[in-house]
């Protein structure tokens, strides 16, 4: 789904305001209702509260209202499936020509809240790999001691991943990372296995979720994939230059991070790397002061950071929009 509003200049690149429209399943452990209205401490409890989609829309509808125009078209961009990893969303979209007819120059997508007073922002993020592997084995009698079966090779697997996963863990707590975003984070998932209590399987799967940062020694992790390409954005940037002048202007600390996890941002600098162009992509939500608990139970936004997070917007998208033109417009 897409909402647009033309700039005065439409020939000039574009700003992407991205956002996604699948969420995860929501239980009934909790203590909130999952769609409450707000409690006594003003706080709105909703599965996805604390994505960004309704902060865009209440700050366009706000600047639509007031009759404001700039200089670049920005365009509201929903997408599905970023939760399940964007293959049939955002993946397969940036292949298509009608993405290329955007003429994008500066995309945003979602960020995390943040505990403290600083707001987050990230400039790359973690290459999510999904691992299966499968271990055949000897079946048997679950009487006998039977050779070769598919859980001693299952065990050694596991514990291959998870001593790795433990040494990261290390690393984390040590002078040598300081955030999530700077390690890779292993933890397994899935386990498909067994027919029966009497009945040595003859083979076991097992699943882990693999998160690893553009900083990693891509040799030493080989295995896990091709390489990853990403973009910093440097303070020579034009386009971060603006979003974080206009961020000092309203008083706001930025500490800037590899995203912890993935977004469909992901995609868009994939693809503008392969067509040898720049893009910029950031990720940024206007949560401070706000616990994360992103896909957690009883997720919720306090009623005034959200009304805080679309002032902001209010300058963030206008200063964005009104950017000059530059050598990549021509």
């Amino acid at each position: 789904m897409f909402l647009d509003r033309i700039g005065t200049n439409p020939a000039l690149k574009t700003i992407l305001l991205n956002s996604h429209t699948d969420g995860v399943p929501v239980y009934q452990v909790k203590t909130r209702s999952t769609f409450s209205s707000p409690d006594a401490r003003c706080n709105i409890y909703a599965q996805g509260m604390q994505d960004m989609e309704c902060m865009y829309i209440q700050d366009i509808r706000r600047l639509k209202g007031e009759g404001r125009k700039f200089t670049r078209t920005i365009h509201l961009m929903f997408v599905p499936d970023e939760e399940v990893g964007g293959l049939k969303g955002m993946e397969t979209f940036v292949k298509l020509p009608e993405f290329q007819k955007f003429n994008i120059g500066f995309a945003h997508d979602e960020g995390l809240a943040n505990p403290g007073e600083a707001f987050n922002v990230f400039y790359g993020e973690r290459n999510p790999w999904w691992i299966m592997v499968h271990c055949p084995g000897s079946p048997g009698h679950g009487s006998r001691f039977v050779e070769n079966t598919a859980a001693e090779k299952l065990r050694n697997v596991i514990n291959s991943f998870l001593d790795f996963r433990e040494k990261e863990k290390v690393r984390l707590n040590t002078s040598e990372c300081f955030t999530l975003g700077d390690i890779t984070t292993i933890n397994m998932t899935m386990v498909k296995v067994g027919v029966a209590y009497n009945v040595i399987p003859a083979e076991m799967d097992v699943s882990f979720d693999l998160r690893i940062p553009p900083t990693v020694n891509l040799q030493v992790c080989a295995w896990a994939g091709e390489g990853i390409t990403y973009e910093f954005a440097q303070m020579g940037d034009p386009w971060w230059n603006t979003f974080s002048t206009t961020c000092l202007a309203m008083n706001m600390t930025l500490e800037k991070e590899i995203f912890s996890a993935a977004t469909d941002s992901c995609f868009i600098r994939i693809m503008f790397v392969l067509l040898l162009v720049g893009l910029p992509a950031i990720g940024f939500s206007p949560m401070n002061r706000t616990l994360i608990l992103l896909h957690d139970h009883n997720e919720y936004l306090n009623e005034q950071v959200f009304l805080k997070g679309i002032q902001l917007y209010e300058k963030l998208v206008p200063a964005l929009a009104n950017v000059p033109a530059l050598l990549c417009d021509a």
